[in-house]
């Protein structure tokens, strides 16, 4: 089966060459934090992943350290003040999940697959939909990431507050995503998701997405923005 055999491989192939072919990158970026904002290189989050067992997802350093502990929790708004300025390009092209190819390495992601969720925000599923997504290894990137990649700008444009709409509106949708993936998991979808991946890195606005998998979910009118 390819989720069971072919989908290790492949993930442990690309995700090596990837570090080898990216190496310089990190380490221009490694400089970069380490003489910017606070001097934090890597950022580790305690994630649910396979299994509903918790592993430590690796990132660049985006945030001030105390973040979770400031207004916004865990969830980040457009121009947050607790991004720090290599913080903000860092997310913005998506460098700051980088790190997560050295997850892939040591088995606990996958580099397709349910978006790894913290506690609170696993909680907004309810358990069919947390057995679900824990059912697959979660990965570096899914379908949920690229519909979602500007999720910010969602929960700055709202006039609710954050977590509310995220719950009441955000989250229900993520998971009819991640229930679509489940389903349709294959070598194919995984490419087509690893190259809408990268053209969405350039291209912000495209919706190439709904055009090349006609059977997504609907996305909602109040996520339509």
């Amino acid at each position: 089966m390819y989720q069971k055999h072919f989908k290790r491989f492949f993930d442990l192939a690309i995700a090596a060459v990837a570090i080898f072919v990216l190496l310089p990158l990190f380490v221009v970026i490694v400089i970069l934090l380490a003489f910017t904002g606070e001097g934090e290189v890597f950022y580790f989050q305690k994630r649910i992943g396979y299994q509903k067992r918790y592993f430590q997802m690796w990132k660049f350093a985006t945030m001030l350290k105390e973040s979770p502990n400031l207004p916004g929790g865990y969830l980040t708004v457009r121009d947050d003040p607790r991004v720090t300025r290599v913080g903000y390009w860092l997310r913005k092209t998506k460098l700051n999940e980088l790190p997560q190819l050295i997850n892939v390495l040591l088995g606990d992601m996958s580099l397709v697959g349910p978006r790894p969720l913290v506690d609170e925000t696993f909680e907004a599923y309810n358990a069919q939909e947390q057995q679900m997504v824990s059912s697959l290894k979660p990965g570096v990137t899914g379908i949920g990431s690229i519909v979602f990649r500007d999720e910010e700008k969602l929960l700055a444009n709202t006039n609710m507050p954050p977590r509310e709409f995220y719950f009441q509106h955000i989250a229900p949708y993520k998971a009819a995503l991640e229930a679509w993936y489940a389903r349709h998991i294959s070598f194919r979808t995984d490419c087509l998701l690893l190259f809408l991946t990268i053209w969405t890195i350039f291209f912000s606005n495209s919706n190439w997405h709904f055009k090349i998998f006609k059977s997504l979910p609907t996305l909602p009118k109040s996520l339509d923005q």
